[in-house]
């Protein structure tokens, strides 16, 4: 189950979603962004285990076996839902045609580098498809914990883990703030209810750019 800070975090990420978009949902967070969409909202979620029009995941007694989202969560279909190798998969990807990819993270780097598939020595669950969803989406957003479980900062002003893709994130959604990868560094957009600047600013190991007139709360 979600914590409030997580759950606040993917609703808040799935506004990320419009009407119209191909998205595809990597493991973790973002695989949780289907179950906070507006119903009814008319997007096609694409999953690269071969799913392009998947609907929200299902609990055990109601899913379809058969049927698991990158992650491995059961889940639905919608009319129109089609099915495909995984050849076919990679060819809507690698093609462009996927306006937004959401992905988790262990870091981002001020420059929009991203560091999600291993740590060495330690964890090795293998880059799977990420390495094409980082570089080949239109727009690509990361959804994460502010802070690893040892406490330290995922946005950092350098990944010192092995990337998977160099300058591809947009966009970082974490359980303390909203931060734009931008030309000039990392702008901070958005801070969590309850949270104060210097809180946020003290949590990241990356400059933060801000304008106070500009900033929000989620």
């Amino acid at each position: 189950m979600l914590s409030g800070a997580d759950e606040r975090m993917v609703r808040r990420a799935a506004r990320e979603v419009r009407a119209g978009m191909t998205v595809n949902l990597g493991i973790g967070y973002p695989t949780l962004v289907v179950d906070y969409l507006e119903p009814g909202l008319p997007v096609c979620m694409h999953s690269e285990n071969g799913i392009s029009g998947q609907g929200p995941a299902l609990p055990f007694e109601q899913a379809d076996r058969n049927l698991i989202d990158a992650g491995g969560a059961y889940v639905s279909t919608l009319p129109g839902t089609a099915f495909f190798d995984s050849a076919v998969s990679f060819a809507l990807v690698r093609g462009g045609r996927l306006d937004l990819s959401m992905l988790g993270a262990l870091q981002v780097a001020a420059n929009g580098d991203l560091a999600n598939w291993i740590i060495p020595g330690k964890y090795t669950p293998g880059v799977g498809g990420g390495i094409e969803l980082a570089q080949k989406a239109c727009r690509v957003v990361v959804l994460c914990t502010h802070l690893d479980k040892r406490g330290q900062s995922k946005i950092v002003a350098q990944c010192d883990l092995p990337l998977t893709a160099p300058a591809c994130v947009d966009r970082v959604y974490t359980d303390m703030a909203v931060i734009d990868v931008t030309d000039t560094g990392m702008v901070l957009r958005e801070i969590a209810a309850g949270l104060s600047v210097d809180e946020v600013i003290a949590a990241t190991a990356a400059p933060l750019l801000i304008d106070e007139n500009e900033l929000a709360t989620f």
